[in-house]
């Protein structure tokens, strides 16, 4: 099966395109695309919806990296409703 493994930054990005066995899980996939950073990641998604390391992958996932976030979400809408940018 055919797998593709992410990791993004604002103005980058690595992609490695995997095939892997039936079976594999997200852990595997990432173990195997060896990206560096990789062990920086705050989260995994597949297809864009969180994921746990033990799913099982499909062909044709994409397995995303996800960044840990630079800034609180809910702070800066705070921040912006208050006037403040």
């Amino acid at each position: 099966m055919r797998v593709a493994v992410v990791l993004a930054w604002p103005d980058s990005y690595l992609q490695r395109e995997l095939v892997l066995p039936e079976g594999c899980t997200v852990a595997d996939a990432i173990e195997a695309a060896a990206l560096p950073g990789a062990e920086l990641a705050a989260a995994v998604a597949v297809h864009g919806v969180l994921a746990r390391q033990q799913q099982v992958l499909l062909d044709g996932d994409r397995v995303e990296l996800l960044r840990p976030l630079l800034a609180d979400p809910k702070e800066n809408r705070r921040r912006r409703a208050r006037g403040g940018d």
